[in-house]
């Protein structure tokens, strides 16, 4: 058997984590001394600890661990496994992401000498908006989950074989925006107005086109926003987006655009 330094040692992790280990039941020694408290691990247990710290390197956080370590279909570890894996490559993509904007955004600085500078970029322009005929998907929802939900529209719109325009959108019908859990309203532009889920009217719009990642979005958001305010407009509906370039169209994000709509009345 291995004391717990011989199991630190071995294992390459602290002594502390050890004794954390045990007291969530993460990994427990297979023999605690009652007269002095000392720890001592099984050859067997090596394994497990050293499949415990790889885990973490994956990401999986410890309760995901302890509840993975009881899973014995193999099949149901493979999925968790790789549901994990397209996690991170989601968050690699997200870091490239946020590397370039950030490439951008220094480039600007330097050339102006002010930080947000980028914030003057937007063009506000205000335009009688079209009426939108829509298959629509309405819920509680993440922005992580658009492509889901996309999915459910593309799907009714096949089964019933409607026409699509081209337009792809998103309706914001909350107050607050909250990224994780949002009312959002998902549609897709179709011919048959008699078989839409949703007519948005036309409107008076203050509009400005946002061309980048989704991540710099808000930055839009504000410019449209601060100038409402500025220019004796009044907000009078909720705002959406028109998704014009997109990866679908095998772009990269900083090539995206999209269109930001506010309707507004004087």
């Amino acid at each position: 058997m291995l004391t717990i330094g011989q199991m630190s040692r071995v294992c390459g992790v602290s002594v502390k984590t050890l004794h954390h280990y045990d007291k969530i039941g993460l990994l427990k020694p297979q023999k605690t001394d009652e007269a002095n408290g000392y720890r001592y691990y099984e050859d067997s247990q090596i394994g497990t600890m050293l499949l415990i710290g790889r885990l973490k390197r994956y990401g999986f956080t410890l309760t995901d661990i302890q509840r993975l370590l009881t899973v014995k279909d193999s099949r149901e570890l493979l999925r968790q496994m790789h549901q994990q894996r397209f996690r991170l490559e989601r968050q690699m993509e997200h870091i490239s992401i946020t590397i370039r904007e950030m490439g951008y955004h220094l480039e600007e600085f330097e050339r102006t000498g002010d930080i947000m500078s980028y914030q003057n970029n937007y063009e506000i322009v205000v335009k009688e908006a079209g009426e939108q005929v829509l298959a629509t998907h309405r819920q509680k929802m993440s922005v992580e989950e658009f492509g889901t939900y996309y999915g459910k529209i593309y799907e009714k719109i096949a089964r019933e074989h409607l026409e699509v325009n081209g337009i792809v959108m998103a309706i914001y019908h909350d107050q607050e925006f909250d990224p994780a859990f949002s009312d959002i309203e998902l549609g897709v532009g179709i011919t048959e107005r008699d078989k839409a889920d949703f007519i948005l009217p036309g409107h008076l719009c203050a509009t400005t086109i946002h061309k980048g990642a989704y991540s710099g979005l808000p930055d839009a958001y504000g410019a449209i926003v601060a100038w409402i305010n500025a220019n004796g407009y009044k907000m009078d509906g909720m705002p959406y987006e028109i998704y014009l370039k997109t990866h679908f169209d095998k772009l990269p994000p900083e090539e995206w655009v999209t269109e930001i709509f506010f309707p507004v009345r004087k």
